[in-house]
């Protein structure tokens, strides 16, 4: 494990290993960013968090990383945002929270789950229960307008992933909405939109067929959508997910492999060629997506080797700076409740979402 050297010998040892083992992916990075990652930052804890968990592979349950949670509740973003909440659990304005954007309760969801906010904390529960109170339609789907048709991929896909992590897996609304995105994006017992006295259908307004099929994409499959579905695929364990959940993660990886991930030239409803944020890294990670996504969802599903990814790997490897560390590219700030990192410079978020990604293309499967 790499972080032996950083926690003063805090880390059991793991069966089998010694302490001269390394994960190859560290080969792959220039200085030395994991040490950055876990230094205590009151300003923004929660890189601490996730760099521990997910990195040096220790469950949440150990007193390293408890105790970085506790910070993520007390220091830097997760308060700012938790003290804007109204009572009722909703931001800026009661509904399905998708308006205004970057504000209201959707994106503070989001945002809550993507900064590492802890599950157990009545105010984060609270915001989920309103979330899937009011977002909820009648066929499963999360909706941004609250109506069936307000439903889309990148919309449903962020927010299906985000209340996994902060702890709604077992709540029938939460698996009416996984159910109701792994159909649309198969197929499977959904009718056409024109198909009006048909439930559940594609609509016009929204999701508008299979594979990614969206109304913001000229009905076209879209990328940027496909990727939040699949990333909330992601967020279900490997034993937890069901046949038709498995089908709509093969029919995922069978669209993100049609093209190469580098070029990211998939299907563009309104334009001629790939929008240039698909290799601008950012955080946080809202309905804009970037090639690192798409690196972060297949590798985590065991496609980390795959040579189709290479091209892909390597321009990520190529955007690290001389500390291995990566920039901040694309960002929200300005129209969140708090900014997060500055554009431009060296990014903890950016950075852990880049070595999370590296990992599983040289780690030894078991």
């Amino acid at each position: 494990m790499l972080c032996w050297n950083y926690l003063d010998g805090k880390l059991p040892v793991p069966d089998g290993a010694t302490m001269n083992d390394e994960h190859s992916w560290k080969e792959m990075v220039r200085g030395d960013p994991l040490a950055w990652l876990l230094e205590e930052d009151i300003k923004d804890p929660g890189p601490r968090f996730f760099a521990l968990r997910d990195l040096c592979d220790l469950p949440e349950s150990h007193p390293e990383v408890a105790e970085a949670r506790q910070a993520i509740m007390r220091y830097g973003p997760v308060p700012v945002i938790l003290e804007a909440q109204e009572e009722e659990g909703y931001w800026v304005k009661p509904g399905p929270g998708y308006n205004p954007k970057y504000k209201a309760t959707v994106w503070s969801v989001i945002s809550l789950a993507q900064l590492g906010a802890d599950p157990s904390d009545e105010r984060v529960h609270r915001a989920g229960d309103y979330l899937l109170s009011h977002a909820s339609t009648k066929t499963g789907a999360l909706s941004a307008s609250g109506a069936p048709s307000g439903a889309i991929f990148c919309h449903s896909g962020n927010l299906i992933a985000a209340l996994l992590d902060l702890g709604w897996q077992e709540d029938p609304r939460l698996e009416a909405a996984i159910e109701w995105l792994a159909r649309v994006t198969t197929g499977e017992g959904m009718a056409d939109a024109e198909d009006k006295k048909a439930s559940p259908r594609y609509y016009k307004s929204g999701a508008s067929g299979p594979t990614f099929e969206c109304s913001a994409n000229s009905k076209l499959p879209c990328a940027w959508g496909g990727i939040k579905a699949m990333n909330a695929f992601t967020h279900i364990p490997v034993g937890s997910r069901s046949p038709l959940v498995q089908q709509a993660i093969d029919v995922g990886v069978e669209f993100f492999f049609s093209r190469d991930p580098a070029l990211a030239d998939y299907p563009m409803g309104w334009s001629e060629k790939p929008s240039r944020n698909w290799w601008k890294f950012g955080y946080p990670v809202f309905y804009v997506s970037d090639m690192l996504e798409i690196l972060e969802v297949l590798g985590t599903l065991g496609y980390g080797r795959d040579k189709r990814l290479d091209a892909a790997y390597q321009l990520l490897i190529d955007k690290q700076d001389q500390q291995g560390r990566w920039l901040l590219e694309y960002t929200y700030n300005g129209k969140t409740w708090i900014d997060v990192e500055e554009k431009g410079k060296p990014s903890k978020w950016v950075t852990l979402r880049a070595l999370s990604a590296l990992k599983p293309r040289t780690e030894v499967a078991n």
